[in-house]
């Protein structure tokens, strides 16, 4: 369970994160027209705690934007690594909370910005290095001599 103290340190550090100032926000070269463009520019964004701060661990925030690209509500983290610590969710909170700063407002074609006002983005960053996955072994591809 979060501590009070611990409640408030986050809601500060993400009313902090709101308040900055435009001067942080990147230049928008070219205007995003697909939702693989939208997850592509978030991910780019994306700059998980370095490991001295925080072990890795995976997060999931839902987002929406308005017509403009500008972040509508507030974001919800809905998923964070079962086996991390306070220390690394709060750090991982602040991280994603600065990746929606610096990508905002995204710079959506007329076209894409109607299509995604308003509906929710559950957008998963990842900082855990995932096992490889297992060679496949279908058995209509293994050829048999008879």
């Amino acid at each position: 369970m979060i501590s009070a103290r611990r409640k408030r340190f986050i809601w500060f550090a993400a009313a902090l994160l709101w308040l900055a100032p435009a001067a942080y926000a990147q230049a928008q070269p070219q205007q995003l027209n697909t939702i693989k463009d939208v997850f592509a520019k978030l991910y780019s964004c994306w700059q998980p705690p370095p490991a001295s701060r925080a072990n890795p661990m995976d997060i999931t925030v839902i987002v929406s934007f308005n017509r403009a690209g500008a972040i509508l509500g507030q974001p919800k983290i809905t998923y964070e690594s079962a086996n991390a610590g306070d220390n690394d969710r709060i750090a991982y909170r602040i991280a994603v909370m600065e990746t929606l700063q610096r990508c905002a407002p995204l710079p959506f074609t007329e076209g894409l910005g109607g299509a995604v006002a308003g509906r929710p983005f559950a957008v998963t960053f990842r900082s855990r290095k995932r096992p490889p996955k297992p060679e496949e072994k279908r058995a209509w591809l293994i050829q048999k001599i008879l």
